[in-house]
This record gives C-alpha cells, sequence and structure tokens, in this order.
C-alpha cells in the first residue's frame, strides 16, 4: 500500500512539495557556445541553434538520497545499487543523506519524478536551465573556465598530487548546493552528479529535432542522454552543451556518476 499519498490526501496536503524554480518562456541558443573551443560534432555550429521551450518548472537540486528513500518507503521506487555493492553509491552510506542519490536506472530517474508530480526534463529544458538565463556566449553561465569554486568535479591539478583529484580532492560526491547557484537559483547544473534527462538519444537532435519544435524526440534509441558532468569527470564533460549518453539500464556497470533532477510543466 503506497501510504504517502493516502496520509497526504487525509491531511489537504500536496504529494510532493518539491523546491521547483520556474524557467520563463522563450528561445535560447542551444548547443555549442560562441566561445567553447572544444565542441563535438553533435553539439551543432559553434554560436548554437535557436531552441524555443515554452515555460517550466525544474527542480533547484539534484534528487538526494534523502529525497529519492521517501519514494522507496512509500513503495513507488525501486532501491538503487547501494553503497555495500559499490563504495561511490551513496544510498546507505554513513552522513551521504544530503548528496545527489545516484547508481541508478533512467526509469528510477523517470519513477521518482512521476510519483513527485513531475517529469525528467527534456534535453533542451536542461541546457536552458543549465545556461542560467546568460547570454554572452560563455562555455559556462559565468565564463570560460571551471574549477573546484564553482563546481564539484575532478580538477586534474598540473601539479603533482597524492590526494585523489575526483570530486574536489573527497573521491567523491558532495551534499547538493555545496556551490553556488546559476543565474536561475539552481545548483549543480555543472558537477556533483550528472544527470539523466528525458530524450533518447541522436546525434543531430538539436538541429533537426529541437529547433524545429519536437523537444521530446527522437522516439526510440538505443541510450539515453545525460548533461552536466559528474565529481569524477575533467572540464570538458562539465560544458554547458556537452551531450553525454549511457544505455538506460546499468546491467553490469555501476553508474556512480549519473544522478537526476525533476521538472513539471509551468512556469
Amino acid at each position: 500500500m503506497r501510504v504517502w499519498p493516502i496520509l497526504c490526501s487525509l491531511l489537504g496536503l500536496p504529494l510532493f512539495a518539491a523546491d521547483r524554480v520556474p524557467i520563463p518562456a522563450g528561445s535560447f541558443q542551444m548547443g555549442c557556445s560562441r566561445h567553447d573551443l572544444r565542441c563535438v560534432d553533435d553539439e551543432g555550429h559553434r554560436g548554437g541553434i535557436a531552441v524555443a521551450v515554452p515555460g517550466f518548472l525544474i527542480d533547484r537540486n539534484e534528487v538526494t538520497v534523502g529525497d529519492y528513500r521517501r519514494c522507496v518507503a512509500d513503495g513507488a521506487c525501486s532501491p538503487p545499487l547501494t553503497h555495500r555493492r559499490n563504495k561511490y553509491c551513496n544510498y546507505d552510506a554513513a552522513d551521504h543523506e544530503a548528496h545527489p542519490v545516484n547508481c541508478l536506472d533512467w526509469a528510477q530517474a523517470a519513477d521518482y519524478c512521476g510519483w513527485a508530480d513531475g517529469r525528467l526534463p527534456s534535453e533542451a529544458e536542461w541546457e536552458k536551465a543549465a545556461r542560467g538565463g546568460a547570454t554572452d556566449g560563455n562555455t559556462w553561465p559565468w565564463g570560460d573556465e571551471i574549477g573546484c569554486e564553482q563546481a564539484i568535479l575532478d580538477p586534474v591539478s598540473p601539479t603533482p598530487s597524492t590526494r585523489e583529484p575526483d570530486g574536489c580532492y573527497r573521491d567523491s560526491s558532495w551534499p547538493v548546493a555545496s556551490r553556488p547557484a546559476n543565474g536561475f537559483g539552481l545548483h549543480d547544473m555543472h558537477g556533483n552528479a550528472a544527470e539523466w534527462v528525458a530524450n533518447w538519444y541522436a546525434p543531430d537532435a538539436i538541429a533537426r529535432l529541437y529547433a524545429q519544435g519536437d523537444l521530446s524526440g527522437p522516439s526510440s534509441g538505443r541510450q539515453r542522454v545525460v548533461r552536466g558532468g559528474s565529481w569524477d569527470e575533467d572540464r570538458p564533460n562539465l560544458r554547458s552543451s556537452f551531450r553525454n549518453v549511457k544505455p538506460p539500464r546499468q546491467g553490469g556497470a555501476v553508474y556512480g556518476s549519473v544522478g537526476f533532477r525533476c521538472a513539471a510543466d509551468g512556469g
């Protein structure tokens, strides 16, 4: 029995009071940033392609272990891989309730968002939100450089170090919102956990689909898009336009770098 919805109904409370930020409707330049020299073919031409996005809501923070645990307790979500399975999995790790939940499949992320009165963001919604309203053509909302001051990543220190650099020398993710928010008030759009989005991957999706108004396509594929880069990835993978991909089921792999946040219609 799903207890949480019944209790909320009896008390007249919303099912899930997520902290979601409204992102206004309008076009933005999606894909390769004007100043970014590291783009690859599937990011489109330098300067981006105009993509119109209706207004929407998106979670201020990545979904945490504690958030996801409530869904598991309610019977609507299956547990992700745990810390016992792999040391980089945050679920059931000591003092990691405020860390992003990771080590889960795309469907588990989608199930959670449905339980939380939302959905996974489209790839275009995600990138618009990640750019934080900036229109200056920089690689990231704050400029063309990134380090541990702005995001949780692998800084790949140019000087030799005996410390593991992943996760800004912690060799793990950090609690959500450990770094400043972007111009929309969103934390960890770059780094900490990479994030599942709704779309299947197609290399030409930005020009062929999104720019033509189809933000949900393609209709099928073999890999789902993952955005934002993570605590164990170097700077190039954290670029606003970088399009990572993974099979939707981790199978024998461990997706220790991948988490998610939810979106909803409106804004």
